[in-house]
């Protein structure tokens, strides 16, 4: 219904702020993490938002990036999370922290957040990892040029270059990257996604 509001932050509270915008406030339901990077109510902000329409509700989610909002919308796809759930998930880790959670076979980063147990956690793995695409992951930590600033050579080495970039020591990223077992043809893609689940049982 709506993609976002931008208008006066009036007032935050624990879960919720509100917007003024044409004279309108907005009761906007929004995450800790947002809460902890919007400015001081007065000032102008940018919020994108997911409209959830129920027979006894509408509300509004709220979220910095579009990037949080296309998760929170494959979160709540996921058989058993409702939209508090995606909501909590996205309040615990940031977009990118959940895409490598997910491509790392990680349950026990996305299970710390309020409500969501294991099993749960590793439903949103199950039913996202084949909607998620990696190569869109980096291109969100590097920046749009970064894929093309890539060193040339392998796939095991472009595969390095992309652990490091993501903040992963060169030493780690070598040690991942070697550990994984799988056939010389393998894509870069395939190789991140098993030196990134090596990582995660480190």
């Amino acid at each position: 219904m709506y993609s976002y509001f931008k208008g006066t932050l009036v007032e935050k509270d624990e879960e919720i702020c509100v917007v003024e915008v044409g004279g309108i406030g907005y009761n906007i339901l929004v995450g800790l993490s947002v809460l902890e990077r919007l400015p001081a109510a007065g000032n102008e902000v940018k919020l994108y938002t997911y409209t959830s329409v129920r027979e006894d509700a509408i509300q509004l989610f709220g979220f910095l990036t579009k990037e949080d909002v296309k998760l929170f919308r494959l979160l709540i796809g996921v058989s058993g999370i409702g939209p508090k759930g995606a909501q909590a998930i996205l309040s615990t880790m940031t977009a990118e922290e959940l895409r490598f959670a997910i491509f790392s076979d990680d349950p026990n980063a996305i299970a710390k957040a309020p409500g969501i147990g294991k099993k749960t956690a590793q439903k949103v793995i199950l039913e996202l990892k084949d909607k998620l695409d990696i190569r869109e992951s980096l291109e969100n930590s590097y920046g749009t040029d970064a894929p093309a600033s890539l060193p040339l050579g392998t796939a095991r080495d472009e595969a390095i270059a992309a652990l490091s970039a993501l903040g992963y020591s060169q030493q780690d990223a070598y040690s991942a990257v070697k550990r994984c077992s799988l056939p010389e043809g393998a894509t870069v893609e395939e190789i991140l996604k098993e030196a990134l689940r090596q990582m995660a049982m480190l």
